[in-house]
């Protein structure tokens, strides 16, 4: 850490000094433009660059399995590269396919070019558009109603509904990659936060958050795949499964109105409560699973892990309340 003394020129305008090997190393001279980026008690300040678009350029010549080529444009993607250029000596027709299909799975990406050797994706919306409270607040929504439906489907040996929940699993995955790039590009850009209109903690707490919300979507997935291979079930367990529903979908509903509101003091008090009624869930849990263990063995063994997935809802819950506590907490 270097400190500089703030001096005054011209009788009203204070003025400090930069570090000349920060200057250096980020090309500022004499008549250089920065920026500054007020955050509260903090001044933050950076480089002013003429390029408002990030770009990054991937080499994916043999790379052909589906799954890492996936994976490679969305790490791109989530990094905060606003201009994504994919290269290779050729570009296979399977290639293409795999791209084209991550790039229906994020948020504002497009094919804006192709030639033999080259696909150019590009991200068209700005981030003063990207709305990372709107993308919680349907991750939420959707997520809690894929482990209702999920339940129900399994109760009631829906397949068609089961189908249903596993297809949402991709609305809440895009959500998720959104929210991830929304939040490495604020820690990237400090002007990012003053355009999206949250502190950086606050996006933070709500990136937390939203991973956990993607977590209960893939559980309400497993459970709507598990109830496929199991017939319907009623009497005693289906009562207790349904009442296991309620008590752990309570938690993340809880958590989630304390991260959401304004008020501080409400939100400790939301997020205690939904801390508070995890014990029942484990206890409920339990229940069930001296129950399931007189079923037959592969009943008992699939009953067992649909179970967990309930459970860990609740835990799930219990990483948001944690997370709307820490956003409720005076700052130091």
């Amino acid at each position: 850490m270097e400190t500089r003394k703030v001096q005054v020129t011209g009788g009203s305008t204070y003025t400090v000094s930069l570090p000349k090997d920060w200057a250096t190393a980020n090309d500022v001279s004499a008549g250089s433009v920065v920026e500054f980026h007020a955050e509260e008690d903090l001044l933050l300040l950076a480089p002013k660059h003429d390029a408002d678009r990030v770009e990054g350029t991937l080499d994916i010549d043999g790379l052909e399995d589906p799954a890492e080529l996936t994976r490679a444009v969305m790490t791109m993607y989530v990094s905060g590269f606003d201009v994504i250029q994919l290269e290779a000596p050729r570009i296979t027709a399977d290639q293409r396919r795999i791209i084209r299909d991550a790039t229906q799975g994020l948020v504002g990406l497009e094919v804006i070019e192709e030639t033999s050797d080259r696909i150019v994706l590009q991200d068209l919306l700005d981030s003063s558009e990207l709305s990372i409270h709107n993308a919680i607040t349907r991750m939420r929504l959707v997520s809690l109603t894929m482990l209702s439906d999920a339940v129900e489907a399994l109760i009631e040996d829906d397949d068609d509904l089961a189908a249903n929940v596993m297809q949402r699993d991709d609305d809440v995955d895009r959500l998720w990659y959104m929210v991830s790039r929304v939040f490495r590009t604020v820690l990237r850009n400090p002007t990012a936060a003053n355009e999206i209109g949250f502190p950086r903690e606050t996006v933070f707490d709500y990136q937390s958050s939203a991973r956990q919300l993607e977590r209960i979507a893939d559980h309400a997935t497993k459970i709507a795949s598990l109830s496929l291979e199991i017939g319907e079930i009623s009497g005693d367990t289906a009562e207790l499964l349904r009442e296991l529903e309620s008590d752990a979908m309570t938690v993340p509903e809880m958590a989630m109105d304390a991260l959401l509101t304004d008020d501080s003091e409400e939100a400790v008090e939301q997020a205690n409560d939904a801390q508070s009624r995890i014990p029942a869930v484990d206890e409920t849990a339990r229940d069930i699973d001296s129950k399931v263990r007189k079923a037959d063995p592969e009943s008992a063994q699939i009953l067992g892990r649909i179970v967990d997935s309930l459970s860990r809802t609740a835990d799930y819950g219990g990483n948001i309340a944690e997370s709307a506590l820490q956003k409720a907490a005076p700052r130091p």
